[in-house]
């Protein structure tokens, strides 16, 4: 007796449903998560402040005497660094300048002595403002205006 001939070939059709299935529900899952990822991302900018807050550019003058101002408060020598940093903070960021006008008459290392109270002052600004708001501030712009006689 002869056996009858059983075929050994499997189905090779896909099977779509599943992979259909699968794929709805993660397009289910992204609609759902996409809005409330949107709504983590939030920042907080600094609002400016005060006259310096308004982008106006500080102006430091050292007259024939050697008298110091900011703006045209007459300050100390001693309170230039500080205020200037307070100041310097509180402009908005990419905004940042100091103009510095040097009387021709004036020995240089007044000059030298203010551009590095300057200089000091535009570090503690970055430094105040990135602990305030996570960023420093962007650089500050010094422009000097001296005339050589």
């Amino acid at each position: 007796m002869r056996r009858p001939a059983v075929s050994c070939h499997a189905k090779s059709d896909i099977n779509i449903t599943p992979l259909i299935d699968i794929v709805l529900v993660l397009l289910i899952i992204f609609i759902v998560m996409v809005p409330s990822l949107s709504r983590v991302a939030q920042a907080s900018l600094p609002r400016p402040t005060g006259e310096a807050g308004k982008g106006l550019p500080l102006v430091v003058s050292l007259d024939a005497e050697g008298q110091l101002r900011l703006q045209q408060e007459v300050l100390p020598l001693a309170e230039l660094h500080a205020r200037l940093a307070e100041a310097l903070s509180l402009q908005p960021a990419g905004q940042r300048r100091v103009f510095l006008k040097v009387h021709p008459d004036l020995a240089h290392q007044h000059a030298v002595w203010a551009l590095d109270q300057i200089r000091r002052a535009t570090q503690e600004a970055k430094a105040r403002t990135l602990a305030r708001h996570g960023q420093d501030g962007g650089d500050v712009k010094v422009v000097v205006a001296a005339r050589v006689s």
